[in-house]
């Protein structure tokens, strides 16, 4: 009898849910992925000034995401001036003609594709002493290293252009290797910044390139903050991968743009 009453009362009882919190932020910004990529084809000329881009129907198809997704990539690229979309018959979204900079960019990814083993190479460097300087910054740093790390930080989240957010991303770097105490360390990594510059520039300019990077800097500063030298070591090592991820694919893409161009 006891045990029906129990069955009963369990039947009558629904079942507590646990208190959950999903995190939506891939979903949320599936644009801006689909907008950082559509950017960077558009600044290596893989999609050149004019031509249309494929229908909303087809780049859902090539992202794999919703239509209202690419539909919000596009506004955020009609906000930059990058691409306009034409009503009507022949109709769509082109690629907007270029800018005085035009010239420039050509210059610059002419450059990349020449030096393109010697970057390759000079990436492979960053990513073995980045991270040893960091763990050495860690054990010697001085206060004055950290509040010049956290100052290049908040100048990078204040900078309205893209230049003056690379300089801030330098200043953090050589702060770092300031934080060393030695003066070939600092050497070291001034030379990567300068060898690295040209690449990094075609870098995303999106705010989420931009958080990613401040949230990896941040890592960083805390380690050598805490001077826990392995957890400054790992933190450099995430943000070099990442940042030598992103150029190697502007180096690709500079390469696809090269065999496109001989083919015709």
């Amino acid at each position: 009898m006891q045990v029906a009453v129990e069955a009963e009362t369990g039947a009558r009882e629904r079942p507590r849910r646990p208190k959950v919190k999903f995190d939506p932020i891939q979903q949320l910004r599936a644009h801006e992925y689909v907008a950082e990529q559509i950017r960077r084809h558009i600044a290596l000329r893989l999609i050149q000034p004019g031509e249309s881009l494929p229908s909303e129907r087809e780049l859902a198809q090539m992202f794999g995401v919703g239509r209202p997704t690419i539909q919000h990539a596009l506004r955020l690229l009609e906000a930059d001036h990058l691409v306009e979309a034409r009503r009507g018959r022949g109709g769509g979204t082109f690629v907007s003609e270029p800018t005085e900079d035009s010239l420039a960019m050509d210059e610059l990814i002419t450059r990349l594709r020449r030096r393109r083993e010697e970057i390759e190479e000079r990436l492979v460097y960053r990513r073995i002493v980045e991270p040893a300087v960091a763990r050495l910054a860690a054990a010697t740093r001085r206060k004055a290293d950290v509040t010049a790390m956290r100052r290049a930080i908040e100048a990078m989240a204040e900078a309205e252009e893209e230049p003056e957010y690379m300089r801030h991303d330098t200043e953090f770097h050589l702060a770092v290797a300031r934080g060393t105490r030695n003066r070939f360390a600092v050497k070291a990594i001034e030379q990567i910044r300068m060898e690295l510059n040209d690449a990094m520039s075609l870098l995303p300019e999106s705010d989420l390139w931009h958080r990613r990077l401040s949230g990896e800097h941040e890592a960083v500063a805390d380690a050598i903050e805490a001077r826990d030298e392995q957890a400054a070591y790992e933190a450099m090592d995430v943000h070099v991968a990442n940042s030598e991820q992103g150029v190697r694919a502007v180096l690709a893409a500079i390469g696809r743009q090269a065999r496109k161009l001989t083919s015709r």
